[in-house]
């Protein structure tokens, strides 16, 4: 005869295994993936100090270097106009940090897969919209971050230290870092290897940077550079920058046109509202264009 079985010695297997609970997909859980991917964005920064370092060397050189040396150049040639261009060249190199960080914040992407973090990302029981919302908004506030340091060092390009005036470049940054960070996630998002991703972007934001007006005034210029200049992105992020600081210098209307004309269609002037509504569109629509590419990535 078999021994009786004790109580409970069938459900000794059972005891030991470890259940593991998968949380339903929704709203609340991407929500949640979003706040991660941007609060890793946020780490990754903070514990790169070289890398914070770095992306304040090229705009610091532009501000106060090249800046300086024009200014000089200006008053040796008896050119002068009463206007420092180290206050003209300042929304420019604003617009030129907040750029090249928001690039580099998404090519970590490449590198995340790379070394097969990505992967991971997208296995995860989440909307892959909530991984790229949550990089393009890390991203623009890196950047951001970045960028405030150089509004900090308004006084030494002559700029007003107007908290106002300070609020509103560190939200206009922002809003070109997010657009910005979009199109760096579109392109993240087909290319496979680091060096193909720096190197097309690079290509990318150079011919971005001196068509935007952010060296030079829009004003004047031959018609096949200022048709350029009106196709290029950049440009409506660098002119509400530049409208809102020549706002508050006491110029006389003659400098106002010459330095901040603005950019005009046809003879018709392009308010600030409409030029701040097209960087966001397109950081939309470049963020929309990112998530379809991620939807369809193995």
């Amino acid at each position: 005869m078999s021994a009786p079985s004790e109580p409970g010695a069938g459900t000794g297997a059972a005891a030991g295994v470890v259940r593991v609970r998968v949380p339903e997909p929704g709203l609340r859980q991407d929500v949640r993936a979003v706040k991660i991917v941007l609060h890793r964005e946020l780490l990754r920064f903070w514990r790169d100090k070289l890398r914070m370092v770095s992306g304040l060397v090229q705009p610091v050189l532009w501000l106060l270097v090249m800046g300086t040396g024009l200014s000089n150049l200006m008053a040796t040639g008896g050119a002068g106009s009463g206007v420092d261009l180290r206050t003209f060249i300042f929304p420019g190199v604003c617009a030129m940090s907040v750029m090249f960080t928001a690039m580099f914040s998404a090519g970590s992407i490449v590198w995340d897969r790379e070394f097969g973090f990505l992967r991971e990302m997208l296995v995860a029981p989440v909307s892959r919209s909530a991984i790229v919302i949550g990089k393009c908004i890390g991203g623009a506030l890196v950047a951001t971050l970045q960028g405030a340091v150089i509004v900090a060092l308004a006084g030494l390009a002559g700029v007003p230290y107007d908290p106002l005036l300070l609020a509103e470049l560190v939200a206009m940054m922002f809003l070109g870092a997010f657009a910005l960070t979009g199109f760096g996630v579109m392109m993240a998002a087909r290319i496979t290897q680091m060096q193909s991703f720096f190197a097309v972007m690079q290509m990318a934001m150079l011919p971005m940077m001196f068509l935007s007006g952010a060296l030079y005034p829009l004003h004047g210029l031959p018609a096949w550079l200022s048709v350029l200049t009106k196709l290029n992105p950049l440009t409506y992020a660098v002119d509400p920058m530049r409208q809102a600081v020549f706002a508050r210098l006491d110029l006389s209307p003659a400098l106002q046109k010459t330095f901040s004309s603005g950019v005009t269609w046809n003879g018709w002037l392009v308010p600030v509202w409409l030029e701040l509504l097209i960087v966001a569109g397109m950081g939309v629509v470049l963020m929309a264009v990112a998530i379809l590419q991620f939807r369809r990535a193995e």
